[in-house]
């Protein structure tokens, strides 16, 4: 029973996640934490940091991840596969009006349509994910200092164009060294 509804969960976010990997977190967000309550908000975060960790598309990833966590391999194959099902039917449906010449002018108009959208669908992901790291998971309630020295970091860092990977590393050490700091001195 798990693994059809892991399958029909990723099959929808695979079917709406227009726009790449972080326009797909409102979508995956509702479908993980919200509508089946699989993960919490702070889980899914998890899920999203390890997500950026490890290579390959967020959706692929966090399918992965949660597929594995609630049924095991056969869960985290089922997640995944699900996830690219409708790009992969999509990608040859639209090869085959691409490599035959003609014009999708249609296709054309409507991506042009998604573009703002999916520009709205990533900033509400960052607000959400910013929420729920530097506040604890509790909107402006209690403000994670730790986190916000980390997230804070990560945004002059990137600001003056330091390579990601070394963004991440140092966000990571500011994480550590808080850890190291609040277990010394509580």
């Amino acid at each position: 029973m798990i693994l059809w509804e892991l399958f029909i969960a990723f099959l929808e976010v695979g079917a709406t996640a227009f726009g790449g990997g972080y326009a797909a977190l409102p979508i995956i967000q509702d479908v993980i934490v919200e509508r089946h309550h699989w993960l919490t908000m702070t889980e899914m975060t998890d899920v999203l940091a390890l997500s950026q960790v490890t290579p390959g598309p967020i959706a692929i990833n966090s399918a992965t991840f949660v597929g594995l966590k609630l049924a095991g391999l056969p869960g985290a194959i089922v997640a995944s596969i699900a996830t690219v099902l409708p790009q992969v039917l999509l990608l040859f449906i639209f090869s085959a009006f691409f490599f035959s010449g003609r014009k999708l002018t249609l296709v054309d108009r409507a991506l042009e349509g998604l573009r703002p959208g999916v520009v709205g669908l990533i900033g509400a992901a960052a607000l959400s994910i910013v929420i729920t790291s530097v506040f604890a998971g509790s909107a402006f309630m209690s403000l994670d200092m730790i986190a916000l020295a980390g997230f804070l970091v990560a945004l002059v860092l990137r600001y003056v164009k330091l390579d990601v990977f070394t963004v991440v590393a140092l966000g990571a050490l500011v994480g550590l060294l808080g850890g190291v700091a609040e277990r010394f001195l509580i």
